[in-house]
């Protein structure tokens, strides 16, 4: 049995003729070896690093109201052309998800691409997504709605368990998609993403967020990212140099109190970052002052050390949550005493605006729920 399974001569001879094969090449195309070198080695190009300050200064430049999940299509057309190993995909839904970009062309019978059409097939892809990345040399991305993540799950979960660089590109990301109703609603599933062991979550509040979150995704080498993308439109945030290089650290004060020191904390993530700016504005006129916390990526705000997460949340000072999914996982940033706006229960079929303003998702909401916590 041992003879008949033993491959290592075998190997040993195949890898002996791929090293010759390859240092023949390496001769003739040395520029093309040292290439794939960096490809199947997976580390990114030199220049990345200023490509991302170059792409996060346009952001913030043009400060432009748009979906999180344009900002994300607008992001990878800055960097897609910089990463020929990036192969992206979409479960069905390239026109919502804004995966497809001018760089990508589609992998088909007559010949090849970086970018697959994978069909009604959650699983499959995020499947397949992870054989390419155990493969080497690509960076595989590929969107769905947050919600069709259920189709996905363990898949998801193999993913974070052998710690290979996928990314969900998850739009679509709460009761603000309107219409579509309950079923497309996800209300509990931004919480299970970081529930899963070393899955990257990112939630993103507008461009600049966005394009920080897809550099940590494509960065991030040892597990998944998830990031989650909103289909209606949402502000943008103006922020000093120091605020957009603390994004990196998954939260950080966005907007601090009028008067110092503050007394409370709001938490929020995603297109409740806005409403969170807009109550801070309303409190200040009563004569409350309150720090304003975006963090769009509790898992790397947790891995940051506990004096920078003193530093955002401060020891003592009461705090509020937003979020529009389950209230239940915000309760190890406000504790028992403190609040979360959230939603409990499924959503319902109207447009976005209103069934924000119809679960409680507005600014006096928000204010009403910090005098509640002083």
């Amino acid at each position: 049995m041992y003879d008949g399974w033993n491959a290592r001569k075998r190997g040993a001879a195949a890898e002996r003729r791929w090293k010759k094969l390859f240092a023949d090449y390496e001769k003739q195309y040395p520029a093309e070896a040292a290439e794939f070198r960096r490809r199947t080695a997976g580390e990114l190009p030199r220049d990345f690093r200023a490509q991302v300050e170059a792409l996060v200064r346009e952001a913030d430049a043009k400060a432009e109201t748009v979906a999180t999940r344009k900002a994300s299509q607008n992001a990878l057309e800055a960097l897609a052309p910089a990463l020929p190993e990036l192969v992206g995909g979409s479960a069905d839904l390239t026109g919502s998800n804004l995966t497809m970009v001018k760089a990508s062309k589609v992998i088909g019978r007559e010949g090849g691409g970086n970018y697959v059409f994978y069909g009604v097939r959650e699983f499959g892809m995020c499947a397949v997504m992870s054989g390419i990345a155990l493969h080497g040399g690509f960076i595989p991305y590929g969107g769905t709605f947050l919600v069709f993540t259920d189709y996905a799950r363990n898949a998801l979960r193999l993913a974070a368990i052998m710690g290979v660089r996928v990314i969900y590109v998850l739009t679509h990301d709460s009761i603000g998609l309107g219409e579509d109703g309950p079923t497309h609603q996800p209300i509990e599933h931004a919480a299970s993403l970081r529930l899963i062991p070393n899955m990257q979550v990112w939630r993103p509040c507008d461009t600049v967020e966005t394009a920080v979150a897809w550099a940590a995704a494509i960065e991030h080498r040892d597990g998944p990212t998830s990031l989650l993308l909103t289909r209606q439109n949402v502000p943008f945030v103006k922020r000093e140099a120091a605020q957009i290089e603390a994004i990196r650290r998954g939260g950080y004060v966005v907007s601090e109190a009028a008067s110092l020191p503050p007394r409370a904390i709001v938490i929020a993530t995603g297109s409740e970052v806005a409403l969170a700016l807009a109550a801070q504005k309303l409190l200040a006129q009563e004569g409350v002052p309150v720090r304003v916390v975006s963090m769009p990526s509790t898992t790397a705000f947790d891995r940051q050390d506990a004096a920078y997460r003193d530093s955002v949340l401060v020891r003592g000072l009461p705090r509020v949550a937003v979020e529009a999914g389950v209230t239940d996982y915000w309760r190890k940033y406000v504790g028992l005493e403190g609040a979360v706006i959230g939603i409990d229960r499924y959503g319902e079929s109207a447009p976005g605006g209103e069934l924000m303003k119809h679960f409680g998702f507005t600014p006096e909401r928000i204010a009403a729920a910090v005098k509640t916590v002083l």
